[in-house]
């Protein structure tokens, strides 16, 4: 009986430490020293939440930038759904979908002149990653410019400013979010249109 007893009283003290405490703790803290990431990084425009630094979104305008492809389900960037598209490097629908892509991209950027950047060709593997290379960024500047009637300079230099470097090189390789950077762009020449996402 002794034991039983002893049992219950530890599954309780534990499941009060382990499931009330120490999470009102971890939460405590993170909202004490890391405030905007611990409510999600959103980011603010115009004084309302247009998204989140972690999420990436779909954009569908030309004068925007666009992020990689997301294969979640029902629409992109589902962060309920979150996951790539489980398609094998052999199964050909994979290539397929590359193809069509990269020859989409082709017409959006006739003044690109180069070859495109593979990050805008592949889905990341949670379907929701909201950065792109700078080179991917760099791919649709001249298409950007254009569309929005400023120097192509003026775009590149933006990009340059939106770029995040890795803590240290060989962490990673220079990134740019794409929300960040569109309403970096929207800063740059005000507009009468709004967002497409």
């Amino acid at each position: 009986m002794n034991t039983i007893r002893s049992s219950i009283v530890v599954l309780i003290l534990l499941a009060i430490i382990t499931g009330v405490a120490y999470p009102l703790l971890v939460t405590g803290l993170a909202n004490v020293l890391f405030p905007w990431q611990a409510q999600g990084s959103l980011i603010e425009q115009n004084g309302r939440v247009v998204g989140s630094a972690l999420i990436g979104q779909h954009y569908q305008s030309d004068r925007y930038f666009f992020g990689r492809p997301s294969a979640t389900a029902e629409f992109p960037y589902n962060s309920l759904a979150s996951g790539g598209s489980n398609l094998a490097v052999s199964n050909p629908v994979l290539y397929e979908s590359f193809e069509q892509r990269r020859e989409q991209l082709r017409k959006q950027n006739p003044d690109a002149g180069q070859a495109v950047p593979v990050d805008l060709l592949t889905a990341s593997a949670s379907g929701l990653d909201p950065n792109i290379s700078v080179a991917a960024a760099l791919y649709q500047a001249p298409r950007i410019a254009k569309k929005r009637e400023i120097a192509l300079r003026e775009v590149e230099s933006l990009i340059a400013a939106q770029t995040e470097n890795p803590l240290l090189a060989f962490m990673g390789e220079p990134v740019v979010n794409v929300l960040q950077l569109n309403i970096a762009l929207d800063e740059l020449k005000p507009q009468t249109h709004q967002p497409t996402h």
